[in-house]
């Protein structure tokens, strides 16, 4: 009972009692809200996100790790997601008017990408940091990208990787009086203006010591799903079970396997080894322990008198394990929003139809991680590269501080993705741009090409095909077919074609006036 119950139960106990009813029937018309006792102990906790994932995200995040350590399943789904998102890599396109300037642009941000330019350890391309930030968000939720300014004069701008745990949990109070919530420091409306890493030794051992980063300096790059979230979840909290489920199974069920292919042998004995017994009749027996302890292919052993070898083979075979494989993965990868086929490799049971659906789908899914990657990564970086190398001179572009957003204006070119039946796909592209329901650009970006490289491409091929025409003469017909053409004749072979036709008209006027003539 709330505070305003408890005051309008004071004031009017009959009031109070036909809200409580109320309430009840409310609550009891939806299934959802009532308990059964088949659902008895499903009582979830409702709070704030932080409240929520606080207490268990490092737990999470380590079960997480094991998992990309140990399981090949979850190798399977990252990198899946690795290839599809990242594959070849990002291409920048400049939008402005100066072509020759965009193109400079682009070409300083190619060298930026190279890892001794883009990254402080000079051990990883631009590509692989992409790469290595979808990873990141998989497994532990997020990752944290430190701007920095520790590079060559020519390029001095380069990029930080910081996992999460490096957010001190400790601090609780930052500058003017904000909060810090688990690393994260935040103004009254929830928004991020410094983080609070923890400093380390060289060999990766806490020194203690916390670094304030200003938030102006760091993207933390993480899927925000409740706004009152500050900090990451993993990605695979929904389907971390299944993954330890099926990967227990796999274990359980080879040493199953080999159990069952292990040929067991025991020997029965009519008298024991050892010497007296029980009783002090028996009769005092001696045997030689056997000297073979291992039986090995086509190996002859007699016995000794009186014992016998019975073998012991386990009975049961997994019948069902393949069918209960699939459907552990088939959730475990549709809880990270892709088809089983792309996460299993296993494409036996599709065909044209049902692969393209399930391609088509997943693409919406990689394309959706690429625009994240976009969005709160690759513009940020790409408007620091150009900004750092105007500085450093560069690039000198006049009045770019008053134009600043002009010259700034690219986009970006994610790697495409191969065509399951290029006629059908071409055919389509053909039709979509006489239509004019597609354009060029459009179907070179979605094949991770860039249109003005395209059609230079082309215009070089048409310019030295014609070149090869005027040179031997030829004509290249349609592909590759290659038809002789007829030779132009020159002004010379003109005139003596001519005069030869002349000459052959008089001769055959004058054979017909001697004909005539002789007639006569």
């Amino acid at each position: 009972m709330n505070v305003l119950d408890k005051v309008i139960n004071y004031i009017s106990p009959s009031w109070a009692y036909k809200r409580m009813h109320w309430r009840m029937g409310i609550r009891q018309a939806y299934d959802a809200g009532k308990v059964f006792n088949t659902s008895a102990s499903w009582v979830p906790y409702n709070a704030k996100a932080e409240q929520l994932n606080e207490a268990e995200r490092d737990f999470i995040r380590a079960r997480a790790r094991d998992r990309e350590r140990n399981s090949d399943f979850m190798q399977s789904l990252i990198k899946a997601y690795e290839r599809n998102v990242v594959g070849s890599g990002f291409r920048v396109q400049s939008q402005i008017e100066d072509e020759k300037l965009g193109n400079e642009m682009e070409k300083i941000f190619s060298e930026w990408e190279k890892p001794r330019n883009c990254e402080v350890t000079g051990q990883l391309s631009f590509r692989e940091i992409c790469k290595m930030i979808i990873r990141r968000r998989i497994i532990d939720g997020g990752i944290l990208i430190v701007k920095t300014y520790n590079g060559n004069k020519k390029y001095p701008f380069q990029i930080q990787l910081r996992e999460v745990d490096d957010l001190d949990t400790a601090v609780l109070t930052g500058n003017n009086g904000n909060m810090v919530i688990n690393g994260v420091e935040i103004n009254r409306y929830q928004k991020p203006v410094a983080y609070h890493l923890k400093v380390y030794s060289p060999d990766g051992w806490d020194t203690g010591k916390t670094e304030r980063i200003p938030a102006q300096r760091v993207l933390f790059l993480f899927d925000k799903k409740m706004p009152s979230q500050i900090r990451e979840i993993s990605e695979t909290t929904s389907m971390l079970t299944r993954t330890n489920d099926i990967d227990d199974y796999i274990h359980t069920l080879s040493l199953k396997e080999k159990i069952q292919a292990a040929f067991t042998v025991f020997i029965k004995r009519q008298l024991p080894t050892m010497i007296g017994g029980l009783g002090r009749n028996i009769p005092a027996q001696k045997r030689e322990k056997y000297p073979i302890t291992e039986i090995k292919p086509g190996m002859i052993f007699e016995l000794q008198p009186g014992d016998d070898a019975t073998s012991i083979v386990p009975n049961g075979q997994a019948q069902n394990a393949k069918e209960y494989i699939s459907a552990i993965q088939r959730m475990g990868a549709s809880a990270l929003g892709i088809g089983y086929e792309n996460a299993s490799r296993d494409m036996s049971n599709v065909n044209y139809s049902s692969a393209r659906q399930n391609l088509l789908e997943d693409q919406k899914n990689f394309t959706d991680w690429q625009m994240w990657l976009i969005e709160h990564f690759l513009m940020e970086i790409y408007i620091e590269v150009i900004i750092s190398a105007i500085l450093a001179g560069t690039l000198n572009v006049k009045n770019f501080w008053e134009k600043k957003k002009d010259y700034l204006a690219h986009r970006w070119i994610a790697p495409g993705w191969s065509w399951i039946d290029p006629q059908k796909e071409v055919n389509a592209n053909k039709i979509a741009m006489e239509t004019g329901q597609d354009s060029v650009i459009n179907i070179c970006a979605k094949a991770g090409l860039d249109y003005k490289e395209v059609l230079e491409d082309q215009a070089k091929v048409l310019a030295y095909k014609k070149a090869l025409e005027e040179k031997y003469g030829i004509n290249f017909s349609s592909g590759s077919a290659i038809s002789t053409a007829p030779k132009q004749q020159t002004n010379e072979e003109e005139e003596n074609a001519a005069e030869s036709k002349s000459n052959s008209a008089e001769s055959t006027t004058n054979q017909g006036n001697n004909t005539d003539a002789g007639s006569n």
